[in-house]
């Protein structure tokens, strides 16, 4: 009897299985005009017939359902904090979310005067873009980077709108739970980091739609925002502060401000107290952090902010972020991924004949059961299978070069361009193309050639760089 009932109070006590929370992203076509919430029910009705969801993928089949083949463009299970890189159904909290990018490029701009003054000097001291944009899509999934920091990103937004949820004191003089809504990115030049608060603020847009009914960026011109009119930078920012201000009092309206090279403003005071900085430039601090102080207290706003100088910038302003990242130059992984990437794109339109380029995850184990040769030596061949694995092993090898030379993300990217201007030639790839090619059916060179391109790229780079230092 004593075992039986301690059993029952086991099973009693026993807690649900937590489940992995899986977004899945709607993206409507254009002109569509189907409801919202009409789509995310089909939807959710169309994933219940899964076993099984690969994270992140890009989900089909739905195309055979009239109603959402007539308004959805694509559906993605995003990329999770799941360990594991597929989940069954009954593992998952589904969230869907339903979104129609804006296809406008227009952005609306803030000069730093109220008026245009004698001498013409009206420059623009912010813009405003609306979001989810058509032009930004593609951004979050092309930035590349060895830790998780995108997820570190999105958990920190979460967990700041679920205490505002709640209603945790942040706001009163005790301040007994305290944050700032303020993300400092810091690193080297050319790691992604204005990319990454660009794609942030489009991702929180998509992610946030169920509570806000509009997302805007706006991205501050940091340089112009001094005047050389002595002691008037301070009341151009708070002149800006009042506009963004402004456009926090929507409730409805989601607001992240970038500040790009926020070294500009906020130069440390150290120098000012020193005499060695102007005292206006003490000011435009001053006011930057009076003004970050008010807008803590909105629910519906967030600081992005990035720097190449992060020691120039005025402590204050450090302490005030939440989150201080410093986003490195790519890891080995992480330049394979992103040569990748170019190689699939430039394979896509043509340029290099069809291969299959293969993931980090298999080149890997290409890796783990080869023999280390110089990549030099990898044969050519014809056969599907071993010319995959010799493109995996050769973007590997690329990739380690590159990780030691330390490429720069924009610099990697420009890979491709630089083997085909110098080492393969415009005119060969063009005239393969004109010849061999058939409408939707292009013929480029081959991947073997584009990788020795690619290396000799290399090469040529490490040795310029090393004249330079």
């Amino acid at each position: 009897m004593e075992g039986s009932q301690d059993g029952d109070i086991s099973a009693d006590n026993t807690m649900p299985t937590p489940k992995w929370t899986v977004h899945i992203e709607v993206r409507l076509r254009p002109r569509a005009a189907a409801r919202f919430d009409t789509i995310r029910k089909l939807v959710h009705k169309y994933i219940n017939s899964f076993d099984r969801i690969g994270l992140p993928s890009t989900i089909d089949g739905w195309q055979d359902v009239p109603e959402l083949a007539s308004s959805v463009e694509r559906i993605v299970a995003s990329e999770s904090a799941c360990p594991t890189h597929t989940l069954a159904l009954e593992e998952m909290s589904i969230q869907i979310h339903v979104y129609q990018p804006s296809d406008s490029d227009s952005f609306e701009e803030f000069s730093n005067s109220a008026g245009v003054r004698e001498d013409g000097d009206d420059t623009m001291a912010a813009s405003v873009c609306e979001l989810p944009n058509r032009s930004w899509e593609g951004l979050w999934d092309s930035l590349i980077y060895a830790d998780d920091i995108k997820m570190k990103l999105l958990d920190y937004i979460h967990a700041t709108l679920v205490l505002s949820d709640a209603n945790v004191d942040s706001s009163s003089v005790v301040n007994l739970v305290s944050w700032n809504r303020v993300v400092l990115l810091h690193g080297p030049p050319g790691t992604g980091k204005t990319s990454l608060c660009r794609a942030l603020a489009q991702k929180l847009s998509i992610r946030l739609s169920h509570r806000y009914a509009h997302t805007r960026l706006l991205e501050i011109n940091s340089h112009s925002l001094f005047s050389k009119w002595f002691s008037e930078s301070g009341k151009l920012v708070q002149r800006l502060f009042t506009s963004i201000t402004e456009l926090a009092d929507e409730e409805d309206a989601f607001l992240v401000v970038l500040i790009d090279e926020v070294e500009s403003l906020t130069a440390a005071r150290a120098g000012a107290m020193a005499g060695t900085e102007p005292s206006d430039g003490l000011r435009v601090v001053n006011a930057l952090l009076t003004q970050l102080d008010k807008l803590k207290h909105r629910k519906n706003v967030l600081v992005m902010s990035t720097s190449n100088l992060v020691k120039a910038i005025d402590s204050a302003f450090v302490d005030r972020a939440d989150i201080v990242q410093y986003v490195d130059l790519p890891s080995r992984e992480a330049v394979y991924e992103i040569l990748r990437t170019c190689l699939c794109e430039i394979v896509g339109k043509g340029i290099v004949a069809t291969v299959n380029v293969p993931t980090l995850r298999q080149a890997q184990m290409y890796e783990a059961t080869s023999m280390n040769v110089p990549s030099a030596s990898i044969s050519v061949t014809n056969d599907p299978h071993t010319k995959a694995k010799n493109v995996a092993l050769r973007l590997l090898a690329l990739s380690a070069q590159c990780r030691a030379q330390g490429l720069s993300g924009r610099a990697l990217r420009r890979l491709p361009v630089l083997a085909l201007a110098r080492y393969i030639g415009i005119g060969n790839v063009a005239h393969t193309i004109a010849t061999n090619g058939q409408p939707g059916q292009t013929a480029g060179a081959d991947v073997d050639v584009w990788l020795e391109g690619m290396e000799k790229v290399v090469q040529e780079q490490t040795k310029e760089l090393e004249r330079l230092n």
